[in-house]
């Protein structure tokens, strides 16, 4: 027997199970003990913040976790932070000068 952590985070809310399962269990086998319905391709579940086939055979102390979609694009969100303390943007350089 092996026992894993599952990891649920949502925005008001994170949610901790351990699941027991048998040896040679998958991240799929989890998922189905957990009644979690993965996303077709998978991309919403992974082990210690790696996403991770389905076909992942567990070990001893894996904690899976199931991811939110992003609301926004990363890179797109540092811009405007950035701009919004008052640096602009040079070119392609990509820069930031500070706005005197």
């Amino acid at each position: 027997m092996i026992t894993v952590t599952l990891i649920e985070a949502w925005p008001n809310r994170v949610v901790k199970r351990e699941l027991n399962m048998t040896d040679g269990a998958t991240l799929n086998d989890a998922l189905a003990l957990a009644e979690i319905s993965p996303l077709i391709d998978g991309s919403n579940i992974g082990l210690w913040g790696k996403q991770m086939p389905l076909h992942t055979r567990l070990q001893h102390g894996d904690r899976i976790e199931q991811y939110r979609p992003l609301i926004a694009d990363p890179k797109q969100a540092r811009h405007q932070r950035a701009t919004d303390q008052g640096y602009r943007w040079q070119g392609r350089t990509r820069r930031a000068a500070r706005v005197a």
